[in-house]
């Protein structure tokens, strides 16, 4: 922003204080692989270094001693590295466990001395102590490894020739656990960071979820529910109008109509209902589409279906069903002349058309406006097209005998019903999009 300066706020240190711990699960699997690398190097040194410290233990009690020390340190290195998940959780919980691995190391080191591989071992523990506790932890335990890299220098002073390899391991040792505290730390904070990410995706998720189930109801009541409520509203006003004129006869006959449209809108309320808590089939069933339009379209509408079509799932074919449905009674409402129903292939697409002879669509409609005069008709039909990956167009049909009439025609690549008739596969549905030349005009309802 210009005449603006931005300061970034502090950066945290990598010396900073520990980073709050996560779940104790979480704390293993980010600390598994280095933790197990560790203790393999540490399995390594102990098997290079053990003979050096059999060699100098003297015989009896000491020797038995040295050899214990030598298998069992060993032997929990071999364990960590080969069942972290299953010993982690005892270290990360008691830390003195690290600590009697130390007075272990312990005995090899004052017997083997500082200029053995076992010094170089001594590194591990630091090292281990920050990765699992952190500063506090880390600071007491390289603590205790100096003491004892002093005692056994002091111990083997005369047969070294100098300290640089005592002084050389103990700078290992601060930079172990210098290192451990800030790999832990970075860890840690990339875990937090992957959790909020994992966290927002979660969401995000939850409401697409939401957002697309709205989106369905809103489809499943205006083309059901809607249609016969708006119906029976049509048929009481006609009855009230003429309950003064009209003969008894068409009063019953309009009363039964009233009824029915009553029945109707109930058992439209019940499927809805039952779809809400159930599919009835599953979605990836291929089922014949020409018969599906054929017992779900109204009786009279002609449908032209070349042969050979491909099997369609059944989520296809019902969104199909309720496109092909919507464009029917649009055409019912503007022309008495039944509109006509085309299945065809064109090589890469199965291309459903439903043509009616009405007097066509006024200029500049767009899924917008059509929205916003609650016309949800057109909204819907797009959506759906959408849903199962075709591509919908609603454009002026020809001129006809009776006026410019109107064409919905959608697309579905045939790659993607073959996708729809795998369980578990997952379609990118490209955008709905209307005609660019003469954009639908009278508003389908």
């Amino acid at each position: 922003y210009a005449g603006h300066t931005t300061h970034p706020g502090p950066t945290a240190s990598a010396l900073a204080d520990d980073v709050p711990a996560p779940s104790p699960r979480v704390q293993l699997n980010a600390l598994q692989a280095l933790c197990r690398q560790v203790f393999g190097v540490r399995l390594a040194l102990i098997a290079l270094g053990a003979p050096f410290a059999l060699q100098n233990a003297a015989d009896g009690a000491a020797r038995y001693l040295v050899l214990t020390a030598a298998v069992t340190g060993f032997m929990a290195s071999y364990a960590m590295l080969r069942d972290w998940e299953r010993f982690g959780p005892l270290v990360l919980r008691h830390p003195a466990l690290l600590g009697l691995d130390l007075l272990i190391g312990a005995v090899l080191l004052l017997t083997a001395s500082p200029a053995s591989p076992l010094g170089y071992a001594a590194a591990c523990t630091p090292l281990l102590a920050g990765l699992l506790y952190g500063w506090r932890g880390a600071g007491v335990l390289t603590g205790c490894q100096l003491v004892v890299l002093l005692v056994a220098h002091r111990a083997w002073a005369d047969a070294l020739t100098s300290g640089a390899s005592t002084l050389l391991v103990a700078g290992f040792c601060v930079a172990a656990g210098i290192t451990g505290v800030t790999l832990r730390n970075l860890m840690f904070r990339f875990g937090a960071a992957t959790t909020a990410l994992a966290e927002a995706n979660a969401r995000l998720a939850v409401a697409g979820a939401v957002e697309a189930e709205r989106a369905r109801l809103a489809r499943d009541l205006h083309d059901s529910l809607a249609k016969t409520l708006h119906g029976l509203a049509l048929t009481a006003d006609a009855l009230a109008e003429g309950t003064g004129h009209l003969p008894p006869d068409v009063l019953r006959d309009r009363a039964v109509q009233v009824a029915d449209a009553a029945r109707r809108a109930a058992a439209d309320s019940r499927d809805l209902l039952t779809g809400l808590r159930h599919d009835a089939a599953d979605p990836t069933d291929p089922v014949d589409l020409a018969e599906t339009l054929r017992t779900g379209l109204p009786p009279g509408i002609p449908l032209d279906a070349a042969a050979p079509l491909p099997p369609v799932p059944h989520a296809v074919a019902q969104h199909l069903l309720a496109i092909a449905a919507e464009a029917v009674e649009n055409a019912h409402r503007h022309t008495t002349a039944p509109p006509r129903t085309a299945l065809t292939t064109t090589g890469t697409a199965l291309r459903l058309t439903v043509t009616d002879h009405g007097p066509g669509l006024p200029a500049g409609l767009t899924l917008q406006s059509a929205s916003d005069t609650g016309h949800f008709g057109l909204v819907g039909m797009a959506e759906r097209a959408t849903a199962i990956g075709g591509a919908l167009r609603v454009g002026p049909a020809g001129q006809t005998a009776t006026g410019p009439g109107t064409e919905v025609r959608i697309d579905v690549p045939l790659a993607v019903l073959d996708a729809a008739r795998s369980p578990g596969t997952r379609r990118s549905a490209p955008g709905e999009h209307l005609s660019g030349q003469n954009p639908p005009a009278r508003p389908p309802d």
